[in-house]
């Protein structure tokens, strides 16, 4: 019985946006069983993959609203559902796995769910990459935009950030997984922000801490000097920011040791070099993630397909060689993040 509860809530998992595929091995039964107990599995299955309040999910699985309440926030503060705030109300949802209740994980990481983690992720990414529309792009650090044409609002990062009422600053989770399988990461692990409903979120199951905007832009700051690339929702509204590294980002890793990063990053820009102005210096190389710039015969170019548009190098030239130019045919993201997950579920097949 409680095997056949498993499988069902895995079976709904994958109708929910980033999907949740089966394997050959089980993996992502084991995952499951690490996350929910039986009774657990059972009533994330019946919710809803937009934010109800108990007492409509009470009229819809044919329980007491004074007995669900505290177990629909159990669950949300294991991080196995995900809780949205409207005023005094509180507002539950199912979540799927990346990204979304794997990174509610952070508290409750140890070896072996990294090792289960690690072992599903070539499943979900072929899951996640069936889609067209990314959950996450790559935004343009904001040194680079100085040498950039007109730049969007949505691609304006400190901006952004101003624009925020809540902001939460964590731990990488990323980073934090590959330390506990013993490949630890010399970059700063406290960066990854959160706004609006993901921050409060975290600040409620007290994933991190509060902190205002010129805090928030340091941070920044420390990104980039730290060559993170800024990878935020894939929306105009941001719900977070993260700033990754290739060696510990699934998403960063896999790209960069694929042809062509850029198709499988979502991003705006991408870098240019002058020939005529370049002086061979070989420091903006460093600085690229993705192994986007080659030199020939003593010129350095950008690699056709492996920009992502991080805008990284531009600060590292020394003669102003580099910019930012836009990519052809870029329509904006959705407004809201919700929409941009709705985007993903139409091209998935299953909403």
């Amino acid at each position: 019985m409680s095997e056949d509860v498993y499988l069902r809530l895995r079976a709904f998992m994958d109708t929910l946006p980033a999907g949740y595929p089966a394997t050959p091995t089980g993996v992502e039964i084991k995952i499951l069983k690490k996350l929910f107990t039986p009774e657990q599995a059972e009533l994330a299955a019946r919710l809803r993959h937009q934010p109800e309040e108990v007492r409509t999910i009470a009229a819809r699985v044919g329980m007491n609203e004074t007995e669900l309440a505290p177990m629909l926030e159990e669950m949300a503060q294991k991080g196995c559902i995900f809780r949205v705030r409207d005023g005094d109300k509180r507002l539950y949802q199912a979540y799927h796995f990346v990204v979304g209740l794997y990174e509610f994980q952070l508290k409750n990481l140890d070896r072996e769910f990294c090792e289960l983690f690690e072992e599903y992720l070539p499943y979900l990414g072929a899951s996640i990459m069936s889609a067209k529309t990314r959950q996450m792009r790559v935004i343009p650090v904001e040194s680079a935009l100085s040498v950039a044409p007109v730049v969007a609002s949505y691609n304006q990062v400190r901006d952004l950030v101003r624009q925020q009422e809540v902001i939460s600053v964590s731990q990488c989770i990323c980073r934090k997984e590959q330390g506990l399988l013993g490949n630890p990461c010399h970059r700063p692990q406290e960066v990854c922000l959160g706004f609006g409903n993901f921050g409060r979120f975290y600040l409620d199951n007290k994933l991190g801490r509060q902190i205002g905007t010129d805090e928030a832009l340091k941070i920044l700051d420390l990104a980039e000097e730290s060559a993170l690339v800024l990878m935020p929702t894939n929306s105009e509204k941001i719900e977070a920011i993260c700033c990754c590294c290739p060696c510990c980002c699934p998403t960063l890793k896999y790209a960069k040791i694929s042809p062509r990063p850029a198709d499988f990053i979502q991003s705006y820009y991408q870098a240019k070099i002058d020939p005529e102005l370049c002086t061979g210096c070989g420091l903006c190389p460093e600085r690229c993630q993705v192994d986007a710039i080659a030199e020939l015969d003593g010129i350095w170019s950008i690699v056709d397909g492996r920009c992502i548009g991080c805008g990284l190098c531009i600060s590292s030239c020394p003669v102003e060689a580099m910019s930012m130019v836009s990519k052809p045919g870029m329509e904006a993201p959705p407004k809201e993040f919700r929409e941009t997950l709705n985007r993903i579920g139409t091209e998935r097949g299953v909403l």
